[in-house]
């Protein structure tokens, strides 16, 4: 179990959306809060709010594409809070513009907040989680980044909620000995004003801010009739329930298992029945006589 009451935590993004409704339950529960958000008056908006609710939150800047504001992002939560054993890697932004019509700097800021802002806060906070022997890292991916293939016109977005998943299940390997569990989370249709906000926040030097629908929903509906979409606030406990859990994914649709089925497990089994298909009918390839190893 990891414990949250009297810890103290981060969350990245936290100034408004989903991160600002993990940073409020986190509070409720008995966490002290650091709010980083590269918006920082967003931030200090929500640390007032928790402060005047009688919890203990500070607000801290932080560009999660920075990895000298992270640095600093990190040092000032320690100083203010003392340890961080909680890291709610949480930052992103999205697009729902097609691959072959996106700049280089909307797919690099799209990969680099989402996937590489997750790495660096991950790493700034790793160290003193190590020395202190245990935490727990909490990721926001995507049911995008969970299945690739549901949601259209979303390639960089889905490539990097997927690099989300995959780092924080083998980290979770990897930090095993210390007693720091990993946690990814995969929003399945939250109302968190991500899509409303893209743009605007945009650093310079990824093209700078730019109207929404120029940048990044050019033309692309992406209502989907049967999703209904939560609130943040509501999701929030639902996250910590699996944090406290130490589960490996925390999901917040219960009716979208169908979804996994039908565009993934049902694929990836199909595929296995190829391959039993082709060893039934032309025997398995002979083993590399030197393993990995590839000696001509």
């Amino acid at each position: 179990m990891t414990e949250i009451t009297g810890r103290a935590a981060v969350v990245t993004g936290g100034g408004s959306g989903i991160g600002k409704g993990l940073a409020g339950e986190l509070a409720r529960q008995g966490a002290a809060v650091a709010i980083a958000d590269i918006q920082p008056d967003k931030a200090e908006d929500v640390a007032a709010a928790i402060r005047a609710a009688g919890g203990h939150a500070v607000a801290l800047a932080c560009d999660v594409c920075d990895p000298a504001s992270v640095r600093a992002m990190q040092a000032a939560a320690v100083a203010a809070l003392g340890p961080v054993s909680l890291v709610f890697a949480n930052a992103g932004a999205t697009s729902f513009t097609d691959l072959a019509s996106m700049s280089d700097a909307d797919v690099e800021w799209v990969i680099d907040v989402n996937l590489m802002g997750v790495m660096r806060t991950t790493r700034a906070f790793l160290p003193g989680m190590i020395a202190a022997g245990g935490g727990h890292i909490c990721a926001t991916a995507s049911m995008a980044g969970l299945l690739p293939g549901w949601i259209p016109v979303h390639a960089p977005y889905s490539a990097a909620k997927a690099g989300i998943i995959g780092l924080m299940m083998n980290l979770a390997l990897e930090l095993k000995p210390h007693n720091i569990f990993t946690t990814s989370y995969c929003p399945g249709a939250v109302a968190s004003g991500m899509k409303d906000n893209n743009g605007r926040y945009r650093p310079a030097r990824f093209g700078g801010p730019e109207p929404v629908a120029g940048v990044q929903f050019a033309s692309t509906d992406t209502t989907h009739s049967e999703l209904r979409f939560y609130r943040p606030e509501a999701i929030a406990p639902i996250v910590l329930d699996a944090v406290r859990r130490n589960r490996p994914f925390v999901f917040d649709h219960a009716e979208q298992r169908r979804f996994f089925r039908e565009t993934y497990a049902d694929v990836v089994e199909a595929c296995y029945d190829d391959i039993d298909a082709w060893e039934a009918a032309h025997g398995r390839p002979a083993a590399n006589p030197t393993g990995a190893a590839l000696r001509d």
